[in-house]
């Protein structure tokens, strides 16, 4: 039997972000949509209470990603540091994608240190507000073809090439890299790096200007001669041509589950403000009666909302692997992609139900459904993650199915 309930020591975290996200981002959500590359001043004062809460054990920093903790179910279940985030991030995306994105500390990269630091990088990296960069100007998902590079000169690592869609890539402390140690062994070699945001050689050539999530800032990175300490590898600088890079890999496990919480909580917003309107309007929406029964409206929108839990009910069940130790890149695609596509379903359909309220500016409508847009799209193309689907149920290898 599953238990959907918080324990009480995560929901009054999840209470405490649903308030910051109706209290802080809702209302500064619309000016920073207009004011791209603005930084959100309203959340610095974010960091401190992140940190508070994580140090109080009440919430999770990036760091404890993965990591499991001691708040157990009685069966023994662990209730850790993925389902703590992810129920935060749900909230805080109810009140905006972007602004979520923005709060300091609380980086993708951070996910990534989480998941192959070793204990004494975690006490270095813990507490960094680390940016992730992956995608380069000659690839987008297929993360095997990385061409930025990385030689170690003595006790520096010397990183070149170029990275682009970083999100957080001018406001981060780190930026956690993908680099290749020797590119004549293909994807084994790839590493991932902690560089440091003062590290000699390192630079933001621009920002990009984006369709939604305006409040986070997205930045294309130039390494040249980039140098940082030789410790600053995450995980074995030995290259293992029969594991391949599943160490790497291994942070889409935690961070995918996060994207589709992303998801989750912009389309419950959604779906909260098409059912105000069509109440307004004075359409019930009934469970008692069958949809076809049903005004049309009414019908559409228990559509949506059935979309939007099947979604929900596979984020929770990757987070929850996740933290129990179970192996769970299967889950955790078949979640990104789930709530990816409902992401961008439920925002535009309630922007359509809506008519011409929902494409104005007097709702968020129009700006969820573009915020909604990128959540189908990083961490892994739709494309991308049924492929990974279709690989681990048909047990095929990447060679095999393409």
């Amino acid at each position: 039997m599953i238990n959907l309930e918080l324990p009480k020591k995560m929901k009054a975290a999840s209470n405490q972000a649903h308030q910051a996200a109706a209290q802080i981002f809702r209302p500064i959500s619309r000016k920073y949509d207009l004011a791209e590359h603005e930084r959100p001043v309203e959340l610095d004062t974010m960091a401190s209470l992140v940190e508070g809460l994580a140090d109080a054990g009440q919430a999770a920093s990036g760091a404890t990603l993965g990591r499991g903790s001691d708040t157990k179910a009685p069966e023994g279940n662990v209730n850790g540091g993925n389902m703590s985030s992810l129920m935060n991030v749900i909230e805080t995306c109810w009140g905006d994608v972007g602004l979520t994105l923005a709060i300091p500390y609380q980086g993708l990269g951070n996910s990534a240190i989480a998941s192959v630091a070793t204990d004494e990088q975690l006490e270095r990296f813990g507490k960094v507000w680390a940016s992730m960069a992956i995608t380069e100007p000659g690839f987008g998902s297929d993360s095997a073809a990385v061409t930025t590079t990385a030689v170690l000169d003595g006790d520096e690592w010397v990183l070149n090439g170029e990275k682009i869609f970083v999100t957080a890539g001018e406001r981060s402390t780190h930026i956690v890299v993908w680099a290749s140690v020797d590119r004549s062994k293909g994807r084994a070699a790839i590493k991932s790096f902690v560089v440091p945001r003062d590290a000699p050689g390192l630079s933001v050539a621009r920002l990009e200007h984006k369709l939604g999530i305006k409040a986070s800032d997205t930045a294309v990175l130039l390494m040249e001669d980039c140098r940082i300490p030789r410790d600053n590898i995450l995980g074995s600088p030995e290259v293992d041509t029969a594991k391949g890079f599943g160490g790497v890999m291994a942070t889409f496990d935690n961070t995918r589950p996060l994207v589709a919480g992303m998801a989750v909580g912009v389309g419950r917003a959604a779906l909260e403000e098409l059912r105000r309107i069509l109440t307004d309007a004075g359409i019930e929406i009934s469970y008692d009666i069958p949809a076809v029964n049903q005004p049309a409206a009414a019908a559409a929108y228990l559509e949506l909302e059935s979309d939007w839990e099947a979604a929900q009910l596979l984020t929770i069940r990757a987070a929850w692997m996740a933290d129990n130790k179970k192996p769970n890149s299967l889950e955790a695609s078949m979640a990104k992609a789930k709530a990816g596509r409902m992401g961008t379903a439920v925002t535009l359909k309630a922007v359509e139900l809506a008519g011409s309220f929902g494409y104005s500016e007097r709702s968020l409508l129009e700006k969820w459904a573009r915020d909604a847009k990128i959540l189908d799209i990083f961490e892994g193309t739709q494309q991308i993650q049924q492929l990974i689907v279709a690989r681990r149920v048909l047990g095929l290898s990447s060679a095999e199915l393409k």
